[in-house]
């Protein structure tokens, strides 16, 4: 029944058709894949139109094949068209065919439509005056210069400072034209490649490759794209890190099936939308046609055959609506627009078509009235347009009104984005926001395992030891900071990921090498895409920031110098004399005696210190003089212990002695005193070096860092003169004063007993100080820097990771880690106490250092108990003589008298005389 209903609507509508007048159209395809589609396309088209009621006339196509190399046989093809009254012609789609078309449209102003990028339309129009008649040419496709402004604004959009251009051809340069006219003079420079030939695409590749350059612009056809790409993927072109802007508008129309695992960003335009219902709607008239004889157009000889050719030949698949190209759709929406403009021409009155020569200079009696009908007309197409409204030209023949969509590919499709529009050139309207972005992003981190490159050190990454013949896989075989802080990084209020540690083969942490041009270490891992994140004790520099991108920095510290504390020797038990000489001592003691002595005799000779031993008795028989040798020696002493003493001189040569004394004792006193401040401060001062120009203002201390790491890069570069100084005497010195990790630093600086001083990080300083009290910082940071987590550059998840870094810094998770490693695991926090004690000492005197005073107390305590002793056993003899008595009784007696405490009195022994005693006090007194 169906069948039937058709066959009744094509009876019809030929019947209608036989009043209908023919239009004669020539169509010029290129002779490659598309030449079925652009067939089937016009088919569909023509058909439409000759059955639209309308419409008073039948299309006519002739369609002709060419090649690029068909030049001369392609103008004589037109010249004979022209002589069946042709009203317009269509393509052809070859720049080298189309410029004798071209001129043969222009010439006898006879309308032409072209499908493809065309610059040397612009130049025809510049070479007419203003005051000639409208150009006849209309180009459907996007002008040079508005697609070059698409271009540079999407350029702009993705922040791309440095890439490579990769082009086929000099066509691929003037589509770029407003791309490369918005860098500035301070921007990096951007490098051009082209292609070439195919065999040379590698070798461009590889060059490629070696600039280290992540951004490209890919110019080229169509069909080269997938060869050039797949090239790219064997090279390690298409990783994450790297991103792609393809300029030609067919770009989606490709089986992208291959790369479906690919990380690579991958943008293209495009001027067709597939998913429009409309585009779907052809693609299904296209395939009905196709498929189905009854549905060929009667009248057109040309197209029936054409089919039935392309039957004969294979069986024809689906066409899908990505599988149209531009220049298919083009061809197609021209089609409609020039039937759309004649009908309206047809209304104001019939149209004459005339047949044409290229031998005669006779124009076209429609080709004006076409051009200014088409430049005024607004109203809608007769079918709906595949490429969006193509009504509006500007004077040159170039389209005004299109959109472009902004597409990327993900997994094996391509996905909309955004889309721009000649209007508004400057700006994309993005249908993918940032915030999408981000969360689409965090759940491809989600799903994946980064690869972490460190080196060992301690504390940031430990090997872990075997034990009991258990062996050790993945992240099980280390532990430190670096590992909690990936832990942290990847738990599921941040990233939500996993990851995998491993080492850098050859250890280091990343430094270029200027004769080989290539980097080492982590960074060398990183980029040659080895691994993904790169995490140790990795100073953020200048030079390394130029090769890989670090995240904000998870530990802030500085260069500083690690010195090895003063050695104390053992307090002297006769510390308390080291303020004065030993000489200074014997003169003290010898000028004591002297002045005793002296005292003695100048006491003698004044009559002043002779006084009356009765007092109440005027008249005294006989004077006494009570400074003996003993009395002179107790004022000296007492006078410079400056304690007194309870006998005075009276006279004044005696006085003025004892003046002299007491001065000279004052002074003494006050130098022991202020000299042994100065002695106890001096002997808890550490080292005498306490800042980097201390270090360079000497040559008995030696010092270095580790050799080829950030801090030789800080003193080889640095402008400040005494750090330069201090690179100078470094490189010079003899023996070789830098090591290869700050470990051996640290080992030197233990065992060269303060004779060698290493500067590294101050977090790593604070590290080993607190597992060896012997060592110590001196001064404060030489700069500010910081340690980053090193990624590849432009990698996608960096801002992730700063944002779990921030959070983690806010949080205090980053401080509280530092404890961990640095205080709490593995030995730290041991020298605690002695930073403790050593504050206690500033003001506290243990009793070694004053122990000495204590022995000279006991020493003289012993010294006056064993006198006393003599004195009692002297004066027992005495008793014994006197009284009669054997030497034990007088000592049994004189003994209980001594022990008991509570006699207050003694009686004076009777058997000696008055006159003895008065002989014995004048011999005392002699």
């Amino acid at each position: 029944m169906r069948k039937i209903v058709v066959i009744l609507v094509i009876l019809i509508a030929a019947v209608a058709g036989i009043r209908k007048r023919t239009i004669n159209i020539g169509i010029f395809l290129n002779d490659d894949e598309q030449y079925e589609t652009s067939t089937i396309a016009i088919a569909s088209a023509v058909r439409t139109i000759n059955l639209y009621s309308k419409v008073e006339y039948l299309l006519r196509p002739h369609i002709f094949r060419t090649h690029k190399e068909d030049i001369l046989k392609t103008g004589l093809l037109a010249c004979s068209l022209l002589e069946k009254g042709i009203a317009a012609i269509f393509g052809p789609d070859s720049p080298e065919i189309n410029s004798i078309i071209q001129s043969v449209s222009s010439s006898l102003e006879i309308p032409q439509f072209q499908t493809f990028w065309n610059p040397k339309l612009a130049f025809l129009a510049s070479r007419q005056s203003p005051s000639e008649k409208p150009i006849q040419i209309f180009n459907l496709h996007p002008s040079p210069k508005s697609l070059s402004k698409a271009l540079a604004t999407l350029v702009r959009e993705n922040d791309w400072k440095s890439y490579t251009i990769l082009y086929e051809n000099d066509n691929g340069l003037l589509r770029l034209e407003e791309t490369l006219k918005q860098l500035n003079p301070n921007d990096p420079v951007v490098a051009f490649k082209t292609l070439g030939l195919p065999e040379n695409h590698r070798s461009v590749l590889k060059e490629v490759k070696s600039s280290g350059v992540l951004h490209f612009i890919l110019d080229c056809e169509v069909d080269h794209i997938m060869d050039i790409l797949r090239l790219a993927k064997e090279l390690k072109l298409l990783s994450e890190f790297h991103s792609y802007i393809l300029t030609n508008l067919d770009a989606h129309t490709l089986d992208w099936s291959e790369f479906k695992n690919i990380r690579c960003n991958i943008t293209a335009m495009r001027l067709i939308d597939p998913n429009s219902a409309h585009v779907k709607n052809a693609a299904l008239a296209w395939n009905q046609n196709m498929r189905y004889n009854i549905l060929d157009n009667l009248k057109n000889m040309a197209i029936q055959n054409e089919l039935n050719y392309q039957r004969s030949r294979k069986q024809l698949d689906d066409i899908k609506p990505t599988d149209i190209r531009t220049k298919t759709a083009l061809l197609y929406d021209s089609l409609n627009l020039f039937i759309s403009v004649f009908s309206e021409m047809e209304k104001k009155g019939r149209v004459a078509l005339e047949p044409l020569s290229c031998e005669l200079n006779k124009t076209s009696a429609h080709g004006q009235l076409f051009s200014e009908t088409l430049l005024k007309t607004n109203d809608t197409l007769l079918l709906e347009p595949l490429t969006g409204v193509i009504t509006e030209f500007d004077q040159i023949g170039y389209r005004q009104i299109y959109k472009l969509q902004i597409i990327e590919l993900e997994e094996s499709q391509f996905r909309v984005t955004g889309s721009w529009n000649p209007l508004v050139p400057d700006k994309l309207n993005l249908t993918l926001t940032l915030e999408d972005r981000d969360t689409e992003l965090r759940k491809k981190i989600q799903k994946r395992n980064f690869r972490v490159v460190s080196r060992l050190g301690d504390p940031y990454l430990m090997a872990i030891e075997e034990t009991g013949g258990k062996l050790l896989y993945g992240n099980a075989r280390f532990e430190g900071y670096a590992v909690d802080l990936m832990t942290e990084i990847c738990k599921p209020e941040n990233l939500n990921c996993s990851f995998t540690f491993d080492l850098v083969p050859d250890g280091m942490y990343g430094n270029f090498d200027p004769v080989t041009k290539q980097w080492n270490g982590i960074i060398k891992e990183l980029l040659e895409y080895r691994a993904d994140l790169g995490i140790c004790d990795l100073t953020i520099t200048y030079e390394r920031r130029k090769a890989v991108d670090f995240t904000n920095p998870f530990m802030t510290l500085g260069i500083n110098i690690l010195y090895a504390k003063a050695v104390k020797e053992p307090p002297d038990l006769l510390t308390f004399s080291h303020p004065l000489s030993f000489e200074v001592w014997i003169y003290i003691a010898t000028s004591y005696l002297i002045i005793s002595l002296i005292m003695f005799l100048v006491a003698r000779l004044n009559p002043n210190d002779w006084e009356n031993p009765h007092p109440c008795n005027p008249y005294p028989v006989e004077l006494e003089n009570i400074w003996t040798f003993r009395n002179c020696c107790w004022l000296t002493m007492g006078s410079f212990m400056t304690q007194g003493c309870d006998l005075l001189p009276k006279g004044i040569s005696t006085r003025l002695v004892a003046a002299m004394w007491w001065f000279f004792a004052l002074i003494m006193t006050a130098c022991y005193t202020a000299n042994m401040t100065a002695f106890l401060t001096s002997s808890r001062m550490g080292s005498t070096i306490e800042s980097a120009e201390d270090l360079a203002a000497q040559t008995k201390i030696k010092y270095g860092c580790v050799a080829g790491g950030a801090t030789s890069s800080f003193f080889k570069d640095t402008n400040f003169s005494t750090y330069h100084r201090m690179w100078v005497q470094m490189e010079s010195a003899d023996p070789n004063v830098f090591e290869k990790s700050n470990k051996d630093g640290v080992k030197r600086v233990i065992t060269s007993k303060r004779k060698y001083a290493f500067i590294m990080e101050s977090s790593n300083i604070e590290y080993e100080m607190e597992r060896n009290c012997d060592l110590m910082q001196v001064g404060n940071n030489l700069d500010s820097k910081g340690y980053g987590i090193a990624v590849p550059i432009n990698a996608p998840y960096r801002k992730q990771i700063n944002e779990a870094i921030l959070k983690m810094q806010e949080m205090g998770i980053l401080h509280t880690l530092k404890d961990r490693w640095w205080k709490q695991k593995h030995g730290g926090g041991q020298c605690t106490k002695d930073k403790l004690s050593d504050d206690a000492a500033a003001t506290e005197m243990g009793l070694d250092n004053v122990g000495g005073v204590f022995v000279v107390l006991a020493v003289g305590v012993l010294l006056a108990l064993l006198i006393a002793i003599c004195e009692f056993l002297w004066n027992v003899r005495k008793v014994a003589v006197v009284q009669k008595l054997t030497p034990t009784e007088a000592l049994i007696q004189e003994l209980k008298f001594a022990v008991d405490i509570w006699a207050r009195k003694k009686a004076v022994n009777k058997g000696i005389s008055t006159s003895a005693i008065s002989m014995e006090n004048i011999d005392e007194q002699m």
